[in-house]
């Protein structure tokens, strides 16, 4: 039990980042002596120290003899930052309660294995599922070729998404915006089609909570029709990726210069789309729609998380998810209810695929 205590805040300390430390995953440390807490730390982001060695400076000589509890294992590879496997043993830690392993190749066991040859007693698995539930997208980006996805979308109580000339301004409250702009917090990334940009306008940021944040923006444009003055062009509020098939150098070049990186394609093929954002880095990819572009990735099962607002409204005939090739009940796509949050009259679904899941072996 004492155990899970200081685990269990290891991990709200972790928390506190979600999302900010992207492409490394989120972790919190607390070192405990006698009974008594002589060092906390979280890690901050790329290129910041790691949750162990602010907890270790915090501690200072008491850390010598101290128990430490951390939620993810301590890395044993020089990064931007040292091991934190020499500074535990530097520290004279007598004992490492880890809450799960790391599942980065770099890491994966070594981290435990060095610290128990050179004689510190640890211990593994303590809210072991928390701490892996955590960070989950830094678990699917760093053993499979893609980010993890999140698909997102608004709707009524009969499944529409907008009505049938396309309008979605607003399905759901205020308060469930904010919400989901959350979602945009824990994201590396954020993606739309074009129609989207054409109907909404939308600046894609992370807005009503404090936060210097900057998503980047991905939009799906196979004809390039992005509007120059769109509002997802604004360098300043982070970078756009437009992903297209239709050459055209004159406009490509002007939106360059507004600050937006072309990635050309013969035919839009999201498998394509994910590998290259993997490789720039994008660890949580989520996905905002619209309609047609959801249906994609549903239909290519792309992806790890379905989070869907549903308003206490009937629209009857309106767009919502489209045909994803379905003749039999049993060739649905079956979800998992994970999680369910009120907000006010409406509710947040959280749904995972039952699926086989190749990529994240656990």
């Amino acid at each position: 039990m004492i155990d899970e205590r200081f685990m269990s805040l290891a991990l709200s300390l972790a928390r506190r980042r979600k999302g900010l430390t992207h492409p490394n995953p989120t972790v919190g440390c607390v070192l405990v002596k006698g009974g008594e807490i002589v060092g906390i730390g979280f890690h901050e982001g790329a290129g910041k120290p790691h949750a162990e060695a602010v907890a270790l400076q915090q501690a200072g000589r008491d850390a010598k003899g101290s128990t430490l509890y951390v939620s993810l294992e301590p890395c044993t590879h020089y990064g931007r930052t040292p091991p934190c496997v020499d500074a535990i043993l530097r520290s004279g830690v007598r004992r490492v309660v880890v809450a799960t392993e790391d599942l980065n190749p770099l890491v994966s066991g070594k981290g435990i294995e060095r610290l128990r040859s050179e004689g510190v007693e640890v211990e593994v698995g303590v809210l072991k599922e928390e701490a892996r539930l955590l960070n989950e997208d830094f678990f699917t980006y760093i053993t499979s070729d893609r980010p993890y996805v999140t698909l997102k979308l608004a709707q009524t109580v009969d499944g529409k998404m907008a009505t049938i000339t396309g309008d979605s301004k607003w399905i759901t409250s205020l308060n469930s915006r904010r919400f989901a702009h959350r979602l945009r917090l824990e994201a590396s990334a954020v993606l739309v089609g074009i129609n989207t940009v054409l109907r909404d306008d939308p600046q894609l940021t992370v807005r009503h909570i404090p936060t210097r944040k900057r998503l980047l923006r991905v939009v799906i444009d196979p004809d390039l029709e992005i509007p120059e003055e769109a509002k997802v062009l604004n360098a300043e509020e982070g970078e756009t990726f437009i992903v297209h098939v239709r050459r055209d150098p004159s406009k490509e070049e002007r939106l360059k210069k507004r600050g937006a990186e072309l990635i050309p394609m013969k035919e839009i093929n999201l498998w394509e789309v994910l590998s290259y954002l993997k490789r720039r880095g994008v660890v949580h990819l989520l996905v905002e729609g619209g309609g047609y572009t959801i249906t994609q990735f549903l239909k290519e099962k792309l992806f790890d998380r379905v989070v869907v607002f549903q308003a206490p409204k009937i629209m009857g005939e309106g767009l919502g998810i489209g045909d994803l090739g379905v003749e039999r009940v049993e060739g649905a796509l079956r979800l998992r209810l994970r999680r369910e949050i009120r907000i006010g009259e409406e509710r947040v679904f959280e749904y995972v695929p039952v699926m086989e899941r190749r990529e994240l072996k656990w």
